[in-house]
C-alpha cells in the first residue's frame, strides 16, 4: 500500500496481527491443534499460546512473501507452502479467516515492496533513527521506548537461533559446545536481530556511545556477501538497565540456550549412529539370480512437461484423480511400490528366530523403516496409478515369499496386497492422498501394515508416515518423510516401539536430513532399546547385548539413475520372461501396455496409450453405475480389523485358481 507521500515508492508497514488459529499437527500429521500467530511485517510466527509468544518461546515462523497461499473458503482454510517450510491453518468462524486472508495479502504485497526498493526501506529506516535522536535531544525517553520494542521483536527471533546454529560447521565437525560458548554465539545472534540490518549506531541514554562490532555471518564466511558491513548494536549496562527487563531476556535465554543443547544432543547421537553404520560393511549382494539387472532403455528427459500448468490448477487437490502425461511416470506402478517394500524382507525372517521379544521389535522397526529408503533417488518420477481390479503377483524365490497385490477401490483408490514366507505373513491396504501446495507436493498414506510371525504368535501393526517431495519446480527438489510410527504387537502387550522420522530443520546441513530416531519401550514405559540413524544409510542400535547395525541398504546398481533410481529389486519388478507370461491373469500389471512402452523406451506411445486405458476405465464405471452394481473385488474381501476400521484381507483364492485351472481358464476383466 503506497501513502500519499512524494516518493511513489514508499509503502506504509500494514498493521499487526495476531490470535488463534487451527493448525495441523506435524506429528503425526493426524487432527488440528490451536495454536497463537503473530503476523508482523510480513514474517507469520506461532506458539502454543500468547503468553510463550510474549516469552519468545516462538515454535515456527515463516515470511510470507516466499510462500504460495492457497485458500479453501468452504473449510476456511488456510495454505501457506514456502518450499522448505509448510503451514495448514483453519479459522473458526467466517470473518476470522476473512480478516487473517486480507492480513495475509497485505503483508505478502509489503514484503515484495519492500525487496523490490530496497533503499526505499533504507530511507524510512534512517528517518525514523533521526526522529528518535530528535527526541532523545529533547531529553525524552522515546529511545527507551524504541529498545524495548527492539528487545520484543529479539524475543521472537530467538527461536530462529536453533536453526541458525544448526549450520555452524564446527558442529558438522563434531566439536563439543560448552555453556559458555552456547551464551557468546546466543548473544552474538541476539545482538545481531536486534540491529534488524540497521548500519547506523543506535545511540542508548544506558550506555552513552557504546556499541561492539558484531562478527561477520557465515553467509558472508562462505562468500555470498560481497562487501563485509559492520553490524553496529547497542551494549547495555546491566546495572543501569532496568531489572525486569533484563529477567526476561535472561530467562529467554536460558530457555534457548536449553533448547540448543538438546539439538546438539541428538545430532550427536546421530553423528555416533552415522560413524557406526559406515564402519559396517555394506549388505552381501544377493548372488545373480538370472533376473535383469538394467531396464530396457533409459529414463526419458520430461522438462518439456507443463508440470507447473498441471500442478498450478491443482493446489489442495488430491492429486491422485488427476491424470498425469505418461513422461512424469517410472515403469512401475502403486501395486509394484507396496511389493518394493519387502526388498529387506530378511529382518522378518531374523525376527521370527530372536527368542527376546524386546529384540524382535527391534528388528520389525527395522523393517518398517527400511520400506522408505526406496525413495532416496526416486523423486522425478511417480509411479503409474493403478485402474480398478488391475493386479500384480511376485514370487521371489531368493527372499522365500510370494505376494499377491490388486486395486480394490477406485474413488478413494485403495491398493491392497497380501504376501506369505515360511517365516512371515505380510498385508496391508493403503490409499494415498497426494497434495499440492504450490511448491511441494505431500503425500499422505492411510492405512495400516501388518505381519504376523508364526513361531512366536505375534501379531505386529503400525501406521505410515508422510512422504513430502519439496521446491518441486526447483533444481534442489528433495524428498523426505516426517512423522511418528507406532508399532504394537496385537497379542502380547509386553513392548511397544516409537519411531520418529524427524523433519528437517529449515537451515540444518544435508547430512541432518532423513534422520529417524526409535525406541522399544515395557509396559511401564521405561526405554529397553535406542537405535537410529538415518533412513537412507541405515540403522544402529547400540543397546543389544553386542551393538550392531540391524539393517544397512544395498548397493545401487551401476547406472542406476540412468533408470529411474531403480534399485536391483526395483528392477525385476515389471520384468516378463516367457515362462511366467502364460502363467499370468491378463489384468497382471506386466501385461499393461502404456507402462511396458514406457519402460521400453516408447514415451509417445505409452502416453497415447495411457490415455485409452483410462478412458476404458471410465467407460466400465459408467455401465455398472448403469446397473446399479459395484465393482467386486476379485482376490480380496472387506472385512473390520480389531478397531472396527474397514480393511481389505486376501480370500486365499489367487494362488489356487493359479494352480487349477489356471487364469487361461477362467473369466477375467477387460482392462486394456
Amino acid at each position: 500500500m503506497h501513502t500519499g507521500g512524494d516518493n511513489p515508492q514508499e509503502v506504509t508497514t500494514p498493521g499487526l496481527c495476531e490470535g488463534y488459529l487451527l493448525k495441523r499437527r506435524k506429528w503425526p500429521l493426524k487432527g488440528w491443534h490451536k495454536r497463537y500467530f503473530v503476523l508482523e511485517v510480513g514474517i507469520l510466527r506461532y506458539s502454543k499460546n500468547q503468553q510463550d509468544v510474549s516469552r519468545g518461546r516462538v515454535q515456527g515462523s515463516l515470511d510470507v512473501s516466499r510462500a504460495v497461499m492457497s485458500i479453501n473458503k468452504k473449510s476456511n482454510r488456510i495454505d501457506l507452502d514456502a518450499g522448505d517450510i509448510l503451514y495448514h491453518m483453519k479459522a473458526k468462524s467466517h470473518e476470522l479467516f476473512y480478516i487473517w486472508v486480507t492480513k495475509l495479502q497485505a503483508h505478502r504485497l509489503f514484503k515484495r515492496n519492500e525487496a523490490a526498493h530496497p533503499h526505499s526501506s533504507l530511507l524510512q529506516t534512517l528517518s525514523h533513527s533521526t526522529v528518535a535522536e530528535h527526541a532523545q535531544r529533547n531529553g525524552e525517553l522515546v529511545t527507551i521506548t524504541r529498545t524495548t520494542s527492539k528487545l520484543n521483536r529479539c524475543h521472537l527471533d530467538l527461536s530462529e537461533i536453533n536453526r541458525l546454529i544448526q549450520r555452524l560447521q564446527a558442529l558438522e565437525a563434531g566439536q563439543a559446545f560448552t555453556n559458555g560458548d552456547l551464551q557468546r554465539i546466543i548473544s552474538i545472534q541476539v545482538a545481531c536481530s536486534m540491529t534488524s540490518s540497521v548500519v547506523v549506531p543506535l545511540r542508548c541514554p544506558m550506555n552513552q556511545g557504546s556499541v561492539m562490532e558484531a562478527p561477520p555471518t557465515l553467509s558472508q564466511k562462505r562468500g555470498t556477501v560481497g562487501t563485509n558491513r559492520k553490524f553496529l548494536v547497542p551494549v547495555f549496562s546491566l546495572k543501569e538497565n532496568s531489572s525486569g527487563l533484563f529477567a526476561t531476556v535472561f530467562s529467554v535465554l536460558i530457555s534457548n540456550m536449553i533448547k540448543i543443547k538438546s539439538c546438539f544432543i541428538t545430532a550427536s547421537t546421530t553423528r555416533k549412529y552415522r560413524a557406526s553404520i559406515s564402519r559396517t560393511p555394506n549388505s552381501v549382494v544377493p548372488k545373480s539370480t538370472g533376473r535383469r539387472t538394467t531396464l530396457p532403455a533409459h529414463c526419458p528427459d520430461n522438462s518439456h512437461v507443463g508440470l507447473m500448468a498441471i500442478l498450478y490448477n491443482n493446489i489442495g487437490k488430491d492429486l491422485a484423480r488427476v491424470s498425469m502425461p505418461a513422461p512424469l511416470n517410472e515403469p512401475v506402478n502403486l501395486l509394484q511400490r507396496l511389493c518394493e517394500e519387502l526388498e529387506y524382507s530378511e529382518l522378518l525372517d531374523i525376527a521370527n528366530n530372536t527368542s527376546d521379544p524386546y529384540q524382535r521389535m527391534v528388528y520389525i522397526a527395522a523393517f518398517a523403516i527400511s520400506g522408505y529408503s526406496t525413495a532416496t533417488f526416486r523423486n522425478r518420477y511417480k509411479p503409474f496409478n493403478p485402474v480398478l481390479g488391475e493386479t500384480y503377483e511376485c514370487i521371489s524365490e531368493d527372499r522365500g515369499f510370494r505376494l499377491i497385490s490388486e486395486q480394490v477401490c477406485h474413488h478413494p483408490p485403495i491398493s491392497a496386497c497380501h504376501a506369505d514366507s515360511e517365516n512371515f505373513s505380510f498385508w496391508q491396504d493403503q490409499r494415498w492422498k497426494n497434495k499440492f501446495w504450490g511448491k511441494s507436493v505431500e503425500i499422505l498414506p492411510t492405512g495400516m501394515v501388518n505381519v504376523t510371525l508364526p513361531r512366536y504368535g505375534d501379531h505386529y501393526e503400525w501406521n505410515k508416515v508422510v512422504t513430502c517431495i519439496h521446491n518441486v519446480f526447483s533444481q534442489q527438489r528433495y524428498l523426505e518423510h516426517y512423522g511418528e510410527v507406532t508399532i504394537r504387537n496385537l497379542k502380547s502387550n509386553i513392548c511397544t516401539c516409537k519411531i520418529t522420522f524427524v523433519k528437517s530443520r529449515y537451515w540444518g546441513s544435508d547430512s541432518n536430513k532423513n534422520e529417524v530416531q526409535g525406541t522399544v519401550l515395557d509396559q511401564s514405559g521405561s526405554i529397553i532399546h535406542r537405535f537410529g540413524g538415518l533412513w537412507h544409510e541405515g540403522i544402529f542400535c547400540d543397546t543389544l547385548p553386542t551393538p550392531k547395525c540391524v539393517w544397512k541398504p544395498n548397493p545401487q546398481p551401476k547406472d542406476y539413475l540412468l533408470y529411474y533410481g531403480f534399485s536391483t529389486f526395483a528392477m525385476e519388478l515389471n520384468e516378463l520372461t516367457a515362462d511366467l507370461k502364460p502363467l499370468l491373469p491378463p489384468t497382471d500389471t506386466r501385461l499393461r501396455p502404456d507402462q511396458r512402452m514406457l519402460e521400453e523406451g516408447k514415451v509417445d506411445e505409452a502416453d497415447t496409450k495411457k490415455d485409452e486405458i483410462e478412458e476404458i476405465q471410465r467407460e466400465r464405471r459408467k455401465e455398472l453405475a448403469k446397473r446399479g452394481e459395484e465393482h467386486i473385488p476379485r482376490f480380496f474381501k472387506k472385512a473390520k480389523d480389531s478397531c472396527g476400521r474397514d480393511v481389505w484381507l486376501t480370500n486365499g483364492t489367487y494362488w489356487k485358481l493359479r494352480e487349477n485351472p489356471g487364469f487361461a481358464n477362467t473369466e477375467n476383466l477387460t482392462l486394456w
